[in-house]
């Protein structure tokens, strides 16, 4: 494998569109270029450490995962074949291979649409205080990590810097319509829905997960990353037991070592120790071979 990590890219020829806190955009005039670096955030900071591997980790299980739920809704997903990348990305193909895609221009809904299936993470803070999640009413008694009676969507509103807001249905509706609101809810929940049953088939419980969705040509479709291990919670099958916290193959293990430093969650972030990433490493390396029966080769 090609262990060279990728914090940042610079294709000086290339217009730069956008960076976010692990991809970086470039515009190439009908679509852009997409490209997953080995940056990893928690609490909404980008961490000084990268994790090798995992942008090439997110790109192949998206890939993988975009093909698997096509039939549900379109995505805006083109290529990760460098080949037919147009030839003036080829002589960048060294930091593109494994790591980049091309995807169709949309205009994207501003929302993060949630769906949980089992109780973790905020939604369990919430529950312990509201017995609610996003509004959603849910039975009394629940435990840490117990399987909701059915998936919930619980979406968030999506910003630019800081955290995402949860909020309601309601809310969404106001923000997007009702139909609108209504098409991502039931989508996201079909999405969820097929992953998870796949999913566990495969040894991994997909405890939660977010979408995207954005407008082409006045369809809803699919954009973003797709059910990877820094937009999922995923956990090992085998070793489930409700009533606390889960092991997991996602960037939870990161969280949960920051957890324990008493950082105040505020930038700069700490730097990771080299045990803590070769272990994250693994994870997201294992998610992606449990998941499609392939490696990074």
């Amino acid at each position: 494998m090609n262990s060279k990590v990728i914090k940042f890219t610079r294709l000086p020829d290339i217009d730069f569109f956008k960076r976010g806190k692990v991809r970086e955009i470039y515009d190439l005039g009908d679509k852009f270029l997409m490209i997953a670096t080995d940056r990893i955030s928690c609490f909404d900071v980008v961490l000084p450490t990268p994790i090798p591997y995992k942008g090439k980790v997110l790109t192949k299980l998206s890939a993988f995962w975009f093909e698997f739920t096509k039939d549900i809704i379109p995505n805006h997903f083109l290529t990760t074949r460098i080949e037919e990348f147009p030839e003036r990305l080829q002589k960048y193909k060294e930091v593109l291979v494994g790591r980049s895609m091309l995807v169709r221009k949309v205009r994207p809904i501003p929302i993060e649409c949630v769906v949980r299936g089992y109780l973790s993470g905020s939604a369990w803070r919430e529950y312990k205080k509201t017995q609610s999640i996003c509004g959603v009413k849910l039975p009394a008694g629940l435990k840490e990590s117990d399987k909701l009676p059915y998936p919930i969507f619980t979406p968030a509103t999506k910003e630019e810097s800081g955290h995402d807001v949860n909020v309601t249905q309601e809310y969404i509706e106001k923000v997007v319509g009702k139909k609108v609101a209504t098409t991502l809810k039931e989508v996201s929940i079909s999405l969820y829905k097929r992953a998870c049953l796949y999913a566990e088939s495969k040894g991994i419980i997909i405890a939660d997960t977010k979408f995207e969705f954005g407008f082409l040509n006045g369809d809803i479709i699919l954009i973003d990353e797709v059910l990877t291990p820094d937009s999922s919670r995923f956990w090992p099958k085998e070793a489930y037991l409700p009533g606390k916290p889960q092991p997991s193959f996602d960037k939870q293990f990161v969280r949960d070592y920051l957890e324990s430093l008493g950082w105040d969650k505020k930038p700069p972030a700490p730097n990771l120790p080299e045990e803590i990433v070769n272990q994250t490493t693994q994870r997201y390396l294992q998610a992606l071979t449990m998941l499609t029966g392939e490696s990074l080769g």
